[in-house]
């Protein structure tokens, strides 16, 4: 379809509700043929579930669930529909968190990415993630033969013979995180080279803007895509440069922190993803990074839901007067009382010792009924302030330390 992928990315909103309402049973009937996943839903009727508030009703998958469940069940803790024989390959993430792989199609979905930044037939991707035990370097060796590029398999590192490799092959398309095509244009500046990178397709780190203008004023153009490894594509930039557009293999859900419950459209809150995967079906995964939902359609014509982006990071486990504070907990207080809007705790220092103030948003001034709630909850006592409903920052913290360390 010239100028998109496929006919998914430009559907109207009517047929892509259309389409949940078969995908969503069908995800969840195949995610019940992986053992654990069986377990976990082992109450739910996948038929029963055709739309994003019965989905949002499921319990929510962590990464430290499926740490310990490969810990018992090795290597993929019961989460795949397959046996670890059964696919192509097998990754190992630090943790050790181990990932499958296939070769089939575009497993992880990131040629629509690379299609979305214009590279196609004709372009040299030189691929400078990982190939070695992660699956970053597979994950976009897949998309470039999506799209029908050639590869250069450069990994990481050994700058010179990335630059003397780009120069001889006439690399025209960088692929790796955002800070290391610096490292080879610098390199490439030192050794009087002329490179023809004129595309980078980045993830695995911020992407400053600065970073950005830079490569802009040496004639590349620079696009971003939000990936994991257990995942695959969750959302990529276009032409646009307006947020990022969520894949269309994925289901995704802005949830409060510490709890499962979806937050309004535009509120920060933690990515939570549904893969509709068919041999690594994970329901409700929780990324642990922030983001929230953009109001309407990319100006590029594809329809599907936008987010800002990356924003930082969930899990807010913050140490006080030697205890642990969790966002679990914050939901936990939150819970008790359904007039309140949102909480935030705040970490601080008064001379040598911690302090801690926990605000929240309420129409009741109940400050004696909070204090009890909150030492319960937080099991820990402290200061009880109470602010207007939508007075409290949009930036996804329910645990916010002002501590200064140095």
């Amino acid at each position: 379809m010239a100028g998109y992928f496929d006919e998914l990315e430009v559907r109207d909103p009517d047929e892509r509700a259309e389409w949940l309402e078969e995908a969503l049973p069908a995800a969840l009937g195949r995610a019940k043929t992986a053992p654990a996943l069986a377990r976990l839903l082992r109450d739910v009727d996948p038929a029963s579930v055709r739309d994003m508030a019965k989905l949002a009703a499921l319990p929510v998958i962590r990464k430290s669930d499926l740490v310990e469940a490969q810990k018992k069940n090795p290597p993929f803790g019961g989460y795949t529909t397959r046996l670890a024989a059964e696919f192509d390959h097998i990754f190992q993430s630090p943790g050790p968190i181990y990932e499958p792989g296939r070769r089939e199609g575009d497993w992880w979905r990131l040629g629509r990415f690379l299609f979305a930044s214009g590279v196609g037939r004709g372009d040299i991707v030189q691929n400078c993630f990982a190939y070695h035990l992660t699956p970053a370097g597979m994950m976009f060796d897949s998309a470039a033969r999506a799209v029908d590029a050639a590869v250069l398999p450069a990994g990481t590192g050994q700058t010179d013979l990335q630059v003397r490799a780009a120069a001889d092959i006439g690399s025209t398309v960088y692929a790796g995180t955002p800070d290391f095509l610096k490292q080879i244009l610098d390199r490439a500046d030192e050794l009087g080279e002329t490179l023809s990178i004129t595309r980078a397709t980045v993830a695995g780190g911020a992407l400053f803007p600065s970073l950005r203008d830079h490569y802009a004023d040496r004639g590349i153009i620079t696009r971003q895509c939000y990936a994991t490894a257990d995942l695959g594509n969750i959302a990529y930039e276009s032409e646009a440069m307006e947020g990022m557009i969520v894949d269309e293999g994925v289901i995704v859900e802005i949830v409060r922190p510490g709890t499962g419950i979806p937050v309004a459209d535009g509120e920060v809150g933690e990515v939570v993803v549904t893969t509709l995967n068919p041999d690594y079906p994970l329901v409700r995964f929780a990324t642990g990074d922030l983001s929230a939902v953009m109001p309407g359609a990319s100006p590029c014509g594809r329809t599907n839901t936008r987010i800002r982006g990356w924003m930082g990071r969930a899990d807010q486990t913050t140490k006080i007067k030697g205890m642990f504070v969790r966002p679990e907990q914050v939901a936990d207080l939150v819970a008790r009382h359904p007039e309140i809007a949102r909480a935030r705790v705040i970490a601080d220092r008064e001379g040598e010792m911690d302090a801690m103030t926990v605000q929240i948003e309420s129409p009741r001034d109940a400050g004696a009924e909070y204090a009890a709630s909150i030492a319960e909850a937080l099991k820990l006592r402290g200061r009880v302030e109470i602010v207007a409903p939508g007075s409290l920052p949009n930036d996804g913290l329910v645990i916010e330390d002002r501590r200064k360390y140095d």
